[in-house]
């Protein structure tokens, strides 16, 4: 049975060309949604950043924030992913074609979000608040994604489906289900439209589509992603294949029911809730044995940490994912959610993965691909400096976020002898949390300067390419 990527057969001409058209634009917007990131969070430190401009307040630019890291940063990542080894284990060529198509609607997509978030054109439903027209054209250009996809699949020279190739398969089906579901709404105008649920049955079919929005398009590509790219940079066969599809068939199974943990104590059925909760306790299982099994193809290789940054990369974010897997389902149970829930310790979580997971396994597959799609890295130095840079950005991000969460909540549950509420004026809480803000602040910040100088290194890697006397890029296997 095949335990690693198998790719090291004779294969014909590979599209590396829109490879790497989604490369520069992983880069590209990771840093703009970075940089709101860091905008926003200034804003929450010291209010005079919102400069006394509506379009660039903290409740225009949060969304903006938010649509730009998850569909373009990590969008375009995943898709860089994608399309490098789908074409190898495929040993098929994608459709030049509808490989643009994707790429430029997509971009286009993204381009359609900066120019209406930012005016207050919003259907307010989270990572969901694009206005229909731009909902449609998503639909359109993952339909053209999805037929790219499963055509390389058809024509395949290679019998056997390597793990990704399954994880990968769950994200391009799933989020389409998603995406429809949680989308339907009759127009009213061109900008405005209605959505064709009510009450708490619009309330569950959003956190059915936010929750696993973060499942399928956070979560199991990057474990795609993870699979092929950690034994490649380990030269290493992943641990355990039959864990891997173990991983795989718990996860997409249980991920799915876990939506209602975001609606405890709300008006949803007790049943639904506590459904829930149960499958995100469940969900630790499959989730730390796929982090298990992703570490643990290193095996034999530890020592290489030392001196490998791409590993270090694919190491602190696997180790990421293993430790957000962990805290959500805890603050799925009913106890821990009643003092988290609203308040910074989510915001901390959520980063945790986004920075950690997301983030960190993007850099390391970038840092990978870019000898092989150009020449060797410009500066070698600048990549371990990247890494350590986004390793204590996270850390000055997500520790504050977690003890600021925790006094948020200890806070509006506290009562004084007479039995009131011994912080009746909000903006006391507030104010406590001031220090905290400027924490994340500074550690947003840093994790974005790592970003800036990953991008110039590329810039630099690009150059030297193009200028013909640097070595030839790595054989594409």
């Amino acid at each position: 049975m095949t335990t690693h990527p198998p790719d090291a057969a004779p294969a014909p001409a590979y599209d590396d060309d829109i490879v790497r058209h989604f490369f520069l634009a992983t880069v590209l917007w990771g840093v703009v949604g970075m940089l709101v990131g860091v905008i926003i969070a200034l804003q929450l430190a010291w209010w005079p950043a919102n400069l006394g401009v509506p379009h660039l307040t903290f409740g225009r630019l949060r969304p903006l924030h938010t649509n730009a890291v998850i569909f373009a940063f990590a969008g375009n990542a995943v898709f860089t992913g994608i399309y490098y080894s789908m074409q190898r284990l495929m040993k098929a060529r994608s459709h030049d074609l509808l490989s643009r198509i994707h790429f430029w609607g997509w971009q286009g997509i993204i381009v359609s979000a900066a120019l209406t978030l930012p005016f207050g054109l919003t259907q307010s439903r989270e990572y969901a608040e694009l206005i229909w027209p731009i909902d449609l054209a998503i639909t359109v250009v993952w339909v053209v994604f999805a037929l790219n996809f499963f055509d390389m699949i058809r024509r395949r020279q290679v019998k056997h489906l390597y793990v990704a190739v399954w994880f990968y398969m769950s994200f391009v089906l799933t989020v389409a289900v998603l995406h429809i579901v949680n989308a339907l709404a009759m127009p009213a105008t061109l900008t405005r439209s209605f959505p064709i649920y009510s009450g708490m049955t619009d309330a569950l079919v959003q956190w059915w589509y936010g929750h696993n929005a973060v499942a399928f398009f956070l979560t199991t590509p990057f474990l795609g992603l993870m699979y092929y790219f950690m034994p490649k940079a380990a030269e290493r066969p992943v641990y355990s294949y039959r864990l891997s599809i173990i991983h795989f068939w718990a996860l997409v199974f249980l991920y799915i029911w876990a939506g209602p943990h975001h609606l405890l104590y709300s008006g949803l059925p007790d049943w639904v809730q506590t459904v829930g909760s149960a499958f995100s306790i469940m969900l630790i299982a499959p989730s730390w044995g796929g982090m298990l099994n992703g570490l643990l193809t290193l095996r034999g290789a530890w020592d290489r940490l030392r001196s490998d940054p791409i590993l270090k990369f694919l190491v602190v974010g696997i180790s990421f994912y293993g430790m957000s897997t962990f805290e959500g389902p805890m603050m799925s149970i009913r106890a821990v959610n009643g003092l988290a829930h609203f308040t910074n310790w989510v915001v901390g979580h959520v980063h945790s993965g986004a920075l950690g997971w997301n983030g960190m396994i993007s850099f390391g597959m970038l840092y990978w691909l870019a000898p092989r799609l150009w020449t060797k890295v410009h500066n070698e130095g600048w990549v371990s400096l990247h890494f350590w840079m986004a390793t204590v950005g996270i850390i000055l991000y997500t520790v504050p976020m977690w003890a600021g969460g925790v006094t948020e909540g200890l806070m509006w549950r506290a009562f004084n002898e007479e039995g009131l509420l011994q912080y009746p004026n909000f903006v006391d809480i507030v104010a406590r949390l001031a220090p905290f803000y400027w924490m994340r602040f500074v550690g947003g910040l840093l994790y974005l300067s790592g970003a800036v100088l990953m991008a110039f290194n590329f810039i630099l890697t690009i150059r030297d390419a193009a200028g013909g006397s640097a070595p030839a890029p790595v054989a594409a296997k």
